[in-house]
């Protein structure tokens, strides 16, 4: 079982930039794909970015392409989500998501994670 606390989000303005952290507790996160998810008020959950269980994969979301970057530290056990040049378009709620199987490469889609951060509120308004 893997139980994450998320911070970092907030209110900023356009332009401006945030970083996410999602810290495990109750297993490492080494090994295992990773992924930041978003939902915006009446919208489905849509991927942002995800890393692979070698961290030599990554996919972004063609909205945040070039403004956001995934990144884990194995020491920690923490991911992070730096997004930079935000846009109210990005409001949303934010989680971060890890599998269940090790190894098992770059995993984008959210019914293949297994364990779901508590989800952090990200408001971009000027």
């Amino acid at each position: 079982q893997v139980q994450f606390v998320e911070s970092g989000g907030g209110l900023v303005q356009p332009g401006g930039s945030l970083r996410l952290s999602c810290a495990a507790s109750g297993r490492p996160l080494r090994y295992y794909a990773i992924g930041w998810f978003r939902q915006a008020p009446g919208k489905e959950r849509e991927v942002v970015s995800c890393l692979s269980s070698s961290d030599g994969d990554t996919y972004y979301a063609d909205s945040v392409k070039g403004r956001f970057t995934i990144s884990r530290d194995n020491a920690k056990d923490t991911a992070y989500l730096q997004m930079n040049n935000l846009k109210p378009e990005d409001t949303a709620v934010y989680e971060c998501a890890t599998v269940d199987i090790i190894n098992r490469g770059l995993e984008c889609r959210p019914f293949e994670y297994d364990y779901w951060g508590q989800g952090t509120q990200v408001t971009v308004s000027s």
